[in-house]
């Protein structure tokens, strides 16, 4: 199920203006540039910036995402008709005929790719990208590297804001860890809407997955030449992993 900061509707519709000018998507729009992809599956889409900036360049590309408030917020985006849009999971492409063996790249922006604290949960979703992808097809992902402890940034304190977010007024919204259990981080994302004072809490938990933990998880999907860069939008602070499926 996906969090209520990506499935409620209300929220859904101000997540663009709340989540800034989205660079780090260059990342992705110039690598699906170097390796001459023509089609991509855009695994987690949301609100579906990537997947409308890669079609408004002429590539084929279908957004998947389980919030169905936010791919329909994503519906409604200018260029989000050249977008084949879908309510679901990579295993729900895989599933399909139609999409096995179709693509080029396959990309999880964000927190996607740390959404999955269980291993089973994690192999079963690289598995169906290795299903969805071409021989040669490559899988690009990103995670926060450990030793970063980016979460002890994650306070009151240090996220507070209020943002004016156009027709959904001042929206309030911080970021507040409530546990760490190992590699698993909890924290809570509330948000106030200052027109009416409605408060929406959300909920998330992400995994820190080792350098060796992601190489291995990749490779028992069946992906070869797993490759792990510094992620150039979060040096040091981010990594940014790809993997070809054998050709």
């Amino acid at each position: 199920m996906a969090d209520a900061i990506f499935s409620h509707p209300r929220l859904a519709r101000v997540y663009d203006a709340l989540d800034g000018d989205r660079s780090d998507l260059t990342t992705y729009t110039e690598l699906a540039a170097q390796l001459g992809a023509r089609s991509v599956l855009d695994i987690g889409c949301g609100t579906g910036s990537l997947a409308c900036r890669l079609a408004a360049g002429g590539v084929s590309v279908v957004g998947v995402d389980p919030a169905a408030a936010s791919v329909e917020v994503a519906r409604g985006k200018p260029g989000a008709g050249a977008v084949t849009w879908l309510v679901g999971t990579a295993p729900d492409v895989a599933a399909d005929p139609a999409h096995r063996q179709r693509f080029d790249l396959a990309t999880m922006t964000a927190n996607v790719a740390q959404v999955f604290v269980e291993d089973s949960d994690w192999i079963e979703t690289l598995c169906a990208i290795h299903t969805c992808l071409r021989p040669g097809g490559w899988l690009a992902f990103e995670s926060r590297v450990p030793a970063d402890r980016a979460w002890e940034r994650w306070t009151k304190e240090l996220s507070h804001r209020v943002v004016d977010t156009g027709a959904g007024g001042l929206v309030e919204d911080w970021v507040e860890v409530t546990a760490v259990d190992g590699e698993l981080v909890t924290f809570e994302s509330p948000t106030v809407f200052h027109s009416d004072g409605e408060r929406i809490d959300s909920t998330s938990t992400l995994r820190f997955r080792s350098e060796d933990a992601l190489r291995s998880t990749v490779a028992e999907a069946g992906f070869t030449e797993v490759e792990i860069r510094d992620l150039p939008y979060a040096p040091g602070r981010g990594w940014l992993v790809l993997a070809e499926a054998p050709g």
